[in-house]
């Protein structure tokens, strides 16, 4: 049974930064799309970064992208989001998601098969 949980989350300060992790159990995939969504309230989940077999180089949304590190390696079954400089703007429910194939386009949510409970990110000062 394929399995994945989020830790890390918490609430910050704005400017101050959090790590998330995502466990990964029941399945050690050789191909594989491994994203970081996130969902806050009244809007739809928005998928902000993710590393696929079929990627040579992260995916970052605009909204992150310099802010925001993915890292780790699905194969050691552990997926982190390094989190840096956040903003009000970044609070919500993030969660990571896994479909085992290798996609260029690996940060659209309907693809994604595996999904994780989420971890709530507050950012407030």
């Amino acid at each position: 049974q394929v399995r994945l949980v989020e830790s890390g989350g918490g609430s910050v300060r704005p400017g101050q930064s959090l790590t998330l992790s995502c466990t990964i159990s029941g399945v050690t995939p050789y191909y594989y799309s491994i994203g970081w969504f996130r969902q806050a309230p009244g809007k739809e989940r928005e998928g902000i970064s993710c590393i696929s077999s079929a990627r040579t180089s992260p995916y970052y949304a605009d909204s992150v992208r310099g802010r925001f590190t993915i890292s780790g390696d699905v194969s050691k079954k552990t997926v982190y989001l390094q989190m840096n400089n956040l903003k009000p703007e970044d609070t919500a429910v993030y969660s990571c998601g896994l479909v085992i194939s290798g996609l260029t386009v690996c940060h659209t949510d309907s693809i994604m098969r595996y999904w994780g409970q989420g971890t709530q990110v507050t950012v407030a000062s």
